[in-house]
């Protein structure tokens, strides 16, 4: 919780083209910085510049290119920052990361802390839990669907991975018929999302999900994975798109 005093400015440069699990490198590095409670955070663009490999990036037409410098700044506690710095080394890859020493005259609203540290990945064979959050398609979070905000949430805590199921019939507690359909006015389909991970590294996202999940079922069941493909350790890396 970020308070008047002393704290630590964070500035993280990145290429504007640099990509992240599909995504824009800078703004998964914004979505985790937001899902792990970080007070306040912005993405700045250049104009022009030049990083460790000498190539100048610019906006100007005889320099076109779409590769521009963006800068994450983000102001925290040096306890914050201590706790999201690993990941943010991770997520930076060849970027720039910089710490200064910086004073808090007037602290923003407090939020509260999400969750804590994601744990090691799951292995390629034996026990886990699968997760299912049954929710309403006109459900929102802050503004924004709420299936997609959990989605992110869960991406930005490392849940090993989530599928979200878009259902065509079916109702909840309220036993208000969701359906799908072109005469009916208020598409407020169900929604289903399925993850399956260790049961420590769901239990330590149950309190985010108790903070986004308002109205809706969370159901948690006992699997047995047979195959498990992915190569986090190789394929979590970070995609950079190459001159």
């Amino acid at each position: 919780m970020l308070k008047a005093g002393p704290a630590k400015k964070v500035t993280i440069y990145v290429g504007e083209d640099h990509q992240y699990h599909g995504q824009s490198l800078y703004s998964a590095i914004l979505n985790f910085l937001f899902y792990r409670g970080i007070s306040g955070a912005s993405v700045v663009r250049g104009m022009a510049g030049f990083g460790a490999d000498h190539h100048m990036h610019s906006t100007r037409i005889e320099v076109l290119t779409a590769d521009l410098p963006m800068k994450i700044e983000f102001i925290e506690s040096a306890e914050k920052v201590e706790e999201v710095l690993p990941k943010l080394r991770e997520l930076a890859g060849t970027g720039l990361i910089e710490i200064q020493d910086t004073m808090v005259v007037k602290a923003p609203e407090a939020e509260k802390k999400l969750t804590e540290e994601p744990l090691p990945a799951l292995k390629r064979q034996g026990k886990a839990k699968l997760m299912r959050i049954f929710i309403g398609e006109n459900d929102k979070w802050r503004g924004q669907p709420l299936h997609k905000a959990l989605l992110e949430s869960m991406r930005a805590n490392d849940i090993a991975g989530v599928t979200v199921y878009e259902g065509v019939l079916g109702y909840g507690a309220n036993r208000r018929v969701r359906k799908d359909s072109a005469l009916h006015l208020s598409h407020d389909r169900p929604i289903v999302l399925s993850a399956v991970d260790t049961e420590e590294k769901l239990q330590a996202y149950f309190p985010v999900l108790d903070q986004m999940v308002q109205q809706g079922l969370v159901v948690l069941s006992e699997v047995d994975i047979i195959k498990y493909t992915h190569n986090f350790a190789n394929a979590e890396r970070r995609k950079e798109a190459r001159p």
